[in-house]
C-alpha cells in the first residue's frame, strides 16, 4: 500500500499554481457537500475521470503527429480514467445523485474538460501536478469517509455488486472495504501523476528503472 499521508512539496511556480487550484476546488467541495461523502464522491469522481482520458488523447495525437513512441504513457492514463469511472459506477449505487447533482455533474464535466485540455496544452507538467494534488485530496477525503464508517457516524452497508466484481472483493465485503480499495487506487494515481510531472520537469521520458507502469494503477 502507498503512503497515505504523502504530500509533494511545491518546488516552483507551476507547482504552487497547481496546489492553489486544487485547494480552491477542495474549498468548493467542502462548502457544498460538507460530510455528505457519498454524494461528494459521485460528483468528484465524474470530474476525476476526465484528466486521464484528456491527457491520453492529447498524447496519442502527439505521438501520431510526431511519429514517436509514447513510452507507455497512453495506456497508463487511459487505465487511470477507466479506474476513476468505476469509482463513479460504484458510488452511484451508494448515493443516488439528485437532479441538482446531475446538473452540477454536467456543468462541472464540461467546464473541466475544456479547462484541463487547455492546461495540458499549455503545460503538461502543471496538468499532471494538478492531478497529483487532486489525488492527495481524494486520499484525504476517503480517509475521512472511512473514519466516519468505522466510528458508526455513517452506517456501513453491503458493498455494491459492481465493486465486488471489479475489485474481486469477498461476497461479504462492505462499504468500508470499498472505500479502502478506492483510497488505495487514488494513492496510486497520486504517485504516478507526480512522477509524470517530475519527468516532464526534467525534460525526459520515463526509463525502465523508474518503474512507472500500469501496475502503479493496479487494483489492490
Amino acid at each position: 500500500m502507498s503512503d497515505l499521508d504523502k504530500h509533494y512539496k511545491p518546488n516552483n511556480f507551476s507547482d504552487k499554481v497547481a496546489l492553489g487550484f486544487t485547494k480552491f476546488l477542495r474549498f468548493l467541495a467542502d462548502t457544498f457537500f460538507k460530510k455528505r461523502y457519498g454524494h461528494r464522491a459521485v460528483v468528484l469522481e465524474t470530474v476525476a475521470a476526465v484528466p486521464g482520458m484528456v491527457a491520453g488523447m492529447l498524447i496519442h495525437l502527439k505521438s501520431l503527429r510526431k511519429m514517436e513512441d509514447d513510452r507507455g504513457w497512453i495506456k497508463i492514463l487511459l487505465d487511470e480514467a477507466e479506474n476513476e469511472r468505476m469509482h463513479l459506477m460504484t458510488f452511484i449505487n451508494v448515493a443516488k445523485p439528485t437532479w441538482i447533482e446531475r446538473v452540477i455533474i454536467l456543468m462541472a464535466q464540461f467546464i473541466f474538460i475544456v479547462t484541463y485540455a487547455i492546461i495540458y496544452l499549455v503545460s503538461q507538467r502543471t496538468a499532471h501536478r494538478i492531478v497529483g494534488y487532486f489525488e492527495e485530496e481524494a486520499v484525504r477525503s476517503y480517509t475521512e469517509y472511512l473514519h466516519e464508517l468505522e466510528t458508526g457516524k455513517i452506517k456501513d452497508e453491503p458493498a455494491p455488486e459492481v465493486a465486488i466484481n471489479y475489485w474481486n472483493l469477498p461476497l461479504h465485503a462492505t462499504l468500508k472495504d470499498v472505500v479502502r480499495v478506492i483510497r488505495d487506487d487514488e494513492a496510486g494515481h497520486r504517485d504516478v501523476n507526480h512522477s509524470f510531472a517530475n519527468i516532464i520537469n526534467e525534460k525526459k521520458y520515463p526509463k525502465k528503472e523508474e518503474n512507472i507502469s500500469s501496475k502503479d494503477l493496479s487494483r489492490e
